[in-house]
């Protein structure tokens, strides 16, 4: 069955793109989440000005986001952390203490939107990448420091 997406997905395609799929999926899947449309010439009409708008939102999320990682890149954050030998932390940073911080910090940021690879076991300065939008990337420095004189 030919069905045109009303949203992107992302592994069928984009907004507007007429797709193949098998029916039971379309039937079952795609049209009852609003997600897709039956391909006809009304529902091709109707695509074209969701398209327009959902452009128009993208580009002004867009911009929100470029604000955002300006304000992002100007900002250091440091993380007090417990260390035992060799400077190896006892459990890790992960993207919840970094987004925890942030929001300490006034930041509002989705800990799913920060890209740690893994988590941070080591002292020292980490530039950690922040995906705010598809085309939008603030990088952050984050300081794992000792945290000094508790438990001792």
């Amino acid at each position: 069955m030919k069905v045109i997406l009303r949203q992107t997905h992302e592994n069928l395609g984009t907004i507007g793109d007429i797709v193949d799929v098998k029916d039971g999926y379309a039937r079952n899947f795609l049209i009852p989440r609003s997600i897709a449309y039956r391909a006809t010439p009304g529902a091709l009409r109707a695509i074209e000005s969701e398209k327009k708008l959902y452009q128009a939102q993208q580009a002004r999320l867009e911009a929100e986001s470029r604000t955002q990682a300006e304000r992002l890149e100007s900002v250091s954050i440091t993380i007090p952390m417990r260390v035992g030998e060799e400077d190896r932390l006892f459990g890790s940073v992960t993207s919840l203490m970094i987004a925890d911080e942030l929001g300490r910090q006034g930041h509002e940021v989705d800990r799913r939107m920060i890209q740690l690879q893994e988590p941070i076991r080591h002292l020292g300065m980490y530039d950690v990448p922040i995906k705010l939008h598809t085309n939008v990337t603030a990088t952050l420095k984050v300081f794992v420091v000792n945290k000094e004189g508790e438990g001792e």
